[in-house]
């Protein structure tokens, strides 16, 4: 739990509540400066564990050949975004806990979390269920055939029985994160990484297992990172409520985290549907730019995932500045996370850009794959400022709990990136000779018109006071 616990009693402030410590005021940049960085970089690591998992996947599947790569590609498509239509579990929790606990109510607070890591164990099982089950149709769906298709039938069906601890992860994490404990989600995600490199390397060389060990080892790690993250909330739960506290799942509480959750899985859905649509998009380019893509949305991913900790540390600030009605702390959290988004967006865009074709050459031996892939890092590392900035954007209306905003910003933003998807594929040049071209193309259209359309509809809604609702009232 929390290295700093809720307060002692329901009726009396938790001492970390923004604006509450004495000389740090609201326009204290440097304590709020400091208040930032000790959420977002502990959240950084964290965040930057799954991205880390595509990318010792793609590295150690890359190796097996061009055409476990491509399928590769596909499958985590899907895997991830499975997951993350489900990340309100995260979310949602990080925002209602940390309202809660800024407004007096820690009881409370630890009984949304409980109940958001049952709901997140019962949707995971539901998906992987179902996910076995479709796992054909699914690749087909997104255009893979013959050698492509059979190894992303194999990886995904072997990494879906992890899909409880991936969920439990994300609901777990949020309710620590509410509390404004970064570190323990921290210490799991870096043994975790660390596990999945050693299992994976094991089981596809070691044992021969191919791709198929690839995922059935990262599905081993989610479980156990799963049961550790809940075995940590369990017993902070106990030692605040007391050991005879009832840890079964409220109805209430889970058709509430439901409700409470559509909205953001509404705009999690348009979001996760600009990239499916993307991947398929690849696909239509040809085996070598979807090899391609496969790299640069990995490094993607991990560089957005590292961005996206300053997002985490405005979803838990906010929330509490909104919880105990402290309006001027909130616009002050919104102005230095937009800073320091932007500014850390420009600084790994730079590292991106130095290291492009030594990053491509560790995921593909091909000297056409990685070329391809190199000129999509370049796209991306120039993106990266851009994207800083609507992480943060995203972070503090989520934090505020301002979802049905972002569902309807979701939708629009989608709707402005289909005619520059749509021109990808009539217009894009393919063939020999063309992939680079084709890549740099398709990461145009999504790494800059389509967060480009993001950024827009946030920032205009972050200029404004809609989404500011102050206590323990809810967005209407």
């Amino acid at each position: 739990m929390p290295d700093r616990p809720p307060a002692s009693s329901p009726d009396e402030p938790p001492d970390d509540t923004p604006g509450s410590s004495p000389g740090e005021p609201t326009d204290d940049r440097s304590g709020l400066d400091r208040r930032i960085l000790a959420l977002a970089l502990p959240a950084l690591g964290a965040l930057i564990a799954e991205p880390l998992f595509v990318l010792i996947d793609s590295a150690l599947v890359g190796h097996l050949g061009v055409a476990e790569l491509a399928g590769l590609t596909l499958a985590s498509t899907l895997l991830v975004t499975a997951v993350g239509l489900f990340v309100f579990l995260a979310y949602t929790t990080t925002a209602s806990v940390g309202r809660l606990i800024g407004a007096g109510h820690p009881e409370r607070a630890l009984r949304a979390g409980i109940d958001g890591i049952w709901l997140a164990l019962a949707v995971g099982a539901v998906v992987a269920a179902v996910g076995i089950a479709v796992a054909p149709w699914a690749i087909r769906t997104l255009g893979g055939t013959g050698e492509v298709a059979a190894h992303a039938v194999t990886y995904l069906r072997t990494s879906l029985p992890g899909m409880p601890g991936m969920l439990a992860v994300l609901a777990a994490t949020g309710v620590l994160r509410g509390l404004l404990d970064t570190r323990t989600p921290l210490v799991v995600a870096t043994v975790g990484a660390v596990a999945n490199a050693g299992l994976n390397v094991l089981l596809i060389y070691g044992f021969g297992w191919g791709i198929g060990g690839s995922g059935a080892g990262t599905a081993l790690v989610h479980l156990g990172m799963g049961a550790w993250l809940i075995a940590v909330v369990v017993r902070g739960v106990r030692e605040r409520l007391g050991r005879d506290v009832s840890l079964r799942p409220s109805l209430t509480g889970l058709g509430g985290g439901l409700l409470d959750g559509l909205p953001l899985f509404l705009r999690t859905l348009t979001l996760r549907l600009a990239i499916l649509l993307t991947v398929a998009t690849a696909a239509t380019l040809g085996e070598v730019p979807l090899a391609a893509h496969q790299v640069v949305n990995a490094l993607w991913g991990f560089a957005a995932f590292a961005l996206d900790a300053l997002a985490i540390a405005a979803q838990a600030l906010v929330g509490r500045a909104l919880g105990a009605s402290a309006e001027g702390e909130a616009r002050s959290i919104l102005r230095r996370t937009l800073t320091w988004g932007a500014g850390a967006g420009a600084v790994i865009g730079g590292v991106l850009a130095l290291l492009a074709h030594p990053l491509a050459s560790l995921f593909t031996p091909d000297d056409v794959a990685r070329s391809a892939a190199a000129a999509g890092i370049y796209v991306i590392a120039a993106a990266m400022p851009l994207a800083g900035v609507v992480f943060v954007l995203d972070g503090v209306l989520i934090g505020a709990g301002d979802g049905r905003f972002l569902a309807w910003a979701g939708l629009a933003s989608l709707a402005a990136y289909l005619p520059f998807l749509w021109a990808v594929r009539q217009w894009a040049p393919r063939g020999p000779g063309a992939e680079a071209e084709a890549v740099v193309w398709l990461w145009l259209a999504f790494g800059v018109a389509f967060m480009l359309a993001r950024g827009i509809a946030t920032y205009l809604r972050s200029r404004g006071s809609g989404w500011m609702v102050l206590g323990t009232r809810e967005h209407h």
